[in-house]
Order: C-alpha cells, then structure tokens, then sequence
C-alpha cells in the first residue's frame, strides 16, 4: 500500500510526467481508484481512463523539451497531500501550480490541479 506522498510523486511523474504511454497506464493502474476524480481548471472528469486522457493531451501539446517537475517540498496527512510542480523547459516553467489529492485504501480518490495566476 502506498503513502500519500508516494502517490503524490506517482501522479505526478508516473503519470502526468510520463511521456510513455505504457508506462503512464501502469502508474495510473497503482495511483487510482475506480472512481477517481479529477478537477481542474477545464472540468471534472471521472474515471482512471478520463484522467489518463487528460495527461496524454497535456503532454501531446506541449513541446518536447517540457518537462513537469516538483516546485517546492511535499505536504501530507495519513488521507490527504499536495505537491507543488512546475511545467515547461527545464529551469524555465510556463506554469506552475499545485496538485490536491485525497486517498483511501491506499489509492487516490480525488485529485484537485490549482493553478498558480500570473
């Protein structure tokens, strides 16, 4: 079973960061639960095969060089966390925000992306 901060990291590089598509459905397989829940500045959208998609088309339009990486120390509770990232060329981010998850039985439930402004 996972800790929150390990799924925290799991989220972000096994999944949201992962440019290989395999890879990405491992992770996501360990990292949620059935019914997982992502909300985010476009929507919500249930599901581990919605949230998959979700990753894909991030990482479809950005450029190669992209790289999403952890921006600042993790922050976790036996059922909740959030991890700051940066996304963009390494050392220069485009965008920056924070990811909120809750966990139950060892898996993520719900996933929360808040975006930083300006």
């Amino acid at each position: 079973m996972s800790t929150v901060a390990e799924l925290l990291r799991l989220n972000l590089h096994g999944v949201f960061g992962n440019r290989d598509a395999a890879a990405r459905r491992d992770a996501a397989a360990r990292a949620y639960s059935p019914g997982v829940t992502l909300t985010d500045p476009e929507g919500t959208v249930v599901g581990p095969e919605a949230v998959l998609a979700s990753a894909a088309a991030l990482l479809e339009d950005a450029p190669e060089e992209s790289v999403l990486v952890e921006d600042g120390p993790a922050y976790a509770s036996d059922t909740t966390g959030v991890l700051p990232w940066a996304f963009g060329p390494a050392g220069a981010p485009v965008v920056r925000g924070i990811d909120l998850i809750t966990v139950e039985n060892g898996v993520i439930t719900s996933l929360t992306v808040l975006l930083a402004e300006g």
